[in-house]
């Protein structure tokens, strides 16, 4: 019998949309972050588990393990999240499928040798040298597109256009700092409001809409570091479930994993 164990780097929206497919298609999941996630969109993210020991989203649930209990939590059918950045559990648990999610632009230390199957989303690794499948990440046609040999479209730095607006929709730190907001994801914001602070400095929305992402409070964050996204299409947008793009790109991760399980990879 073939093992189905998944590793994920990353636990922020785009893997966790990798996790909600693969554990719905009956594979256990590990998913590996930093102590501290630094992600946005909280709701939809299970990284969220490091901070409150679990979490649930979509019915699926998810809890922070140790390296020592992590693959019998994920193999009862929990998801299992590990504050473990370097990924160390490989040295002793061994998956069949190796996710690198951090969606970092760049390659932060994953490379084919650490399982029989690896899988990267986005720019910055090689499909065929890096890894062995890359899954396209930038909105357009290609988007959930399994790349088996070469490489992601590179990084542009603009966000994706939603409702007319790209770069307009996030907000980043104006100077280094603790990070503050009173605000919960699923706000609606007005244009010129001040979604939160650092260091006192106020982090202001450009447009109206409603509130998708929003870092946690209390993080220290570099300057120019991303802190909250506003979706222009306000109200009507679901911030409780994983994205349209989250959804593509999982069923891109789900169609290579299933070629290399059963040999059409």
């Amino acid at each position: 019998m073939i093992d189905r164990l998944m590793i994920i780097r990353g636990a922020g929206d785009l893997a966790t949309g990798t996790a909600l497919r693969l554990h719905n298609c009956g594979f256990p999941v590990i998913m590996l972050d930093i102590e501290k996630p630094t992600v946005i969109r909280r709701t939809v993210s299970f990284a969220q588990a490091l901070f409150s020991g679990e979490t649930e989203i979509e019915g699926v649930k998810a809890l922070r393990c140790t390296l020592e209990n992590a693959e019998t939590t994920a193999r009862s059918g929990i998801i299992a999240v590990v504050a473990d950045p370097g990924a160390k559990i490989l040295d002793t648990v061994k998956p069949a499928v190796l996710i690198d999610a951090i969606i970092a632009k760049k390659n932060l230390g994953t490379y084919r040798n650490m399982a029989p199957f690896t899988v990267a989303l986005g720019p910055g690794f090689e499909a065929g040298k890096d890894v062995d499948a890359v899954i396209e990440t930038k909105r357009g046609h290609t988007l959930g597109s399994v790349i088996r040999e070469g490489s992601a479209v590179p990084n542009t730095g603009i966000p994706g256009v939603i409702g007319g607006y790209g770069k307009e929709r996030v907000m980043h730190s104006p100077c280094s700092g603790v990070f503050h907001s009173d605000l919960e994801i699923g706000a609606l914001v007005e244009a010129g409001q001040t979604i939160g602070t650092v260091d006192g400095v106020p982090v202001i929305t450009e447009i109206a809409g409603k509130l998708r992402g929003l870092l946690s409070s209390g993080l220290h964050v570099p300057e120019h570091f991303k802190l909250a996204d506003v979706d222009p299409r306000g109200a009507s947008v679901d911030h409780t479930t994983v994205s349209d793009k989250a959804r593509a790109i999982a069923g891109g991760v789900l169609e290579a994993v299933m070629g290399f399980l059963y040999g059409g990879f």
